[in-house]
Order: C-alpha cells, then structure tokens, then sequence
C-alpha cells in the first residue's frame, strides 16, 4: 500500500514541485553546499566513461553538428537522470531500502579502484544528428546506475540539492572530460579520495535507514546515534579502501600473468 502511494507521489507535478520548493529551503546553510560539492565530485568521478560515450558516438558527426550532438545528448541525458535519481532518492526513504543501496554504494565504490577492461565504454561513431542524441542517451541512462545510487545518497532526498549538483557538474563532464581524465590520470589520489568518500556516504546511508535509526532512538540517546553514524561512516570509508585495494592488486596481479 505504501508503494502504491509513493509511485502515485513519483507521477504527480505538484510533488515534484513541493520537493523542489522544500529543498531550496537549506541553500542558507553550510551543510546544503559541502552536500553539492560531494555531489559535483562524486558524479566526475563516475562519468569518465560517460564522457567518453559522448566523445565515441560523436565523433563521425560533420563538424558543425558534432557540438550540437554532445549538448543535446547530455542534455537529454541529463534530464533523465535527473528524474530517475530523484525516483531513487525517495524510494531509499523507505525502510531497508538505505541498507540496500548502502550495500549497491559499497561495490560501486570499490569498482572505482578497480583498472577498467579495455573494452569498457565503447560506443559506436554515428553520421545523424539525432541518432547520435539518442546513443548518447540512452547509453548515459545504462551506465549510470552507478551515478544514480551515489548521487541520491549524497543528496539524502533533497531534489533541489539533487538538481543544483547535476546541473553543475554534468556540463563540467562534457566540456572538460579530457581535462578531468588527465587530472585523475595525473593525480591518482583524487581516485582514492573519491573513493573514500563514497565509502563515508555507504555508512552514513546504511546507518541513517529507518529501520536503524528507529532501534537507535528506541534504545539510545540521540547523541549515541550520532556517534553511531560516524563510527559507520568511518568503517565505510576504510572497507572500500581495503576491499578496493586488494582487488586492484589481485586484478593487477592476474593481468601481469596473461
């Protein structure tokens, strides 16, 4: 019955519009912008294959409809993401529905650390406009699951914040995606850092599910599910650097063999 009502909510305006207006309420506050900057970084992080699908299905556009090919398709792709992150960012209100995406979270971020296959994030050259659009679309929706359960924990519910972070950082993706892949090429530690930080939101997401937060408050102080909180950030934080590590080395360790 609950489901029933929430995707009833999901097809109504007037919802979406009163998730904006809520959200737009916490832009004086500190916490709403160190949330957009996670947000801006976590979707770099997670869009250099996308870019890269940008890039490859373009390519074979004339040379006048090539710019007008990338703007369009991650415009078009922006939209839909935005739309399904926020689906996501509501269902994970629901209980359990935090430690599942906490769990999904948790192998996205190790996979971060992890050397892609070669073959990762073809895309095949087009000569139609259109076309182009509609590759780049629909391949920016397939692959960006991962974008999708890591952007909605950041934003924690918050569609403006959702919105403000997307906006932000999809053009960033498209306009500098050889710049940023250079930086991360050049500077591995924003890889791990990214890492981390997505390991840090695994905790928070799984320690803030309504099924847990309901135990905490029901047995403990607030201040002790604060605590609570953090202790699981941080545990979330050091596993995927763990796990991430390990897998690096035993993937690294296996191709130095073939």
């Amino acid at each position: 019955m609950r489901f029933v009502q929430f995707l009833s909510q999901m097809m109504d305006p007037a919802a979406w519009t009163a998730m904006l207006s809520a959200g737009w309420s916490d832009m004086g506050h500190a916490d709403f912008w160190v949330a957009v900057v996670k947000i801006i970084w976590i979707n770099i992080l997670l869009s250099g294959d996308n870019a890269l699908v940008i890039a490859m299905a373009c390519r074979g556009l004339p040379a006048a409809q090539r710019k007008w090919g990338m703007i369009l398709g991650a415009g078009v792709a922006v939209g839909l993401r935005i739309v399904f992150t926020g689906v996501v960012a509501t269902l994970m209100l629901l209980p359990w529905l935090k430690i599942v995406g906490g769990l999904a979270l948790f192998y996205i971020a190790v996979k971060l650390l992890v050397p892609d296959d070669p073959e990762d994030g073809e895309a095949e050259a087009v000569e139609h406009l259109w076309r182009a659009v509609r590759i780049v679309a629909v391949a920016d929706i397939i692959m960006s699951l991962d974008n999708v359960i890591a952007i909605a924990a950041a934003a924690g519910g918050n569609m403006a914040l959702l919105v403000l972070g997307l906006a932000i950082s999809i053009p960033l993706i498209v306009a500098g995606a050889a710049l940023i892949m250079a930086l991360l090429d050049r500077f591995p530690i924003l890889i791990w850092a990214g890492a981390a930080l997505l390991g840090w939101i695994v905790g928070e997401v799984i320690a803030t599910d309504p099924v847990v937060t309901g135990y905490l408050k029901a047995n403990y102080t607030a201040a002790v599910a604060h605590q609570v909180e953090y202790a699981a950030a941080t545990v979330g934080a050091v596993l995927v650097l763990l796990v991430g590590g390990w897998w690096r080395r035993s993937k690294l360790r296996t191709e130095s063999e073939v």
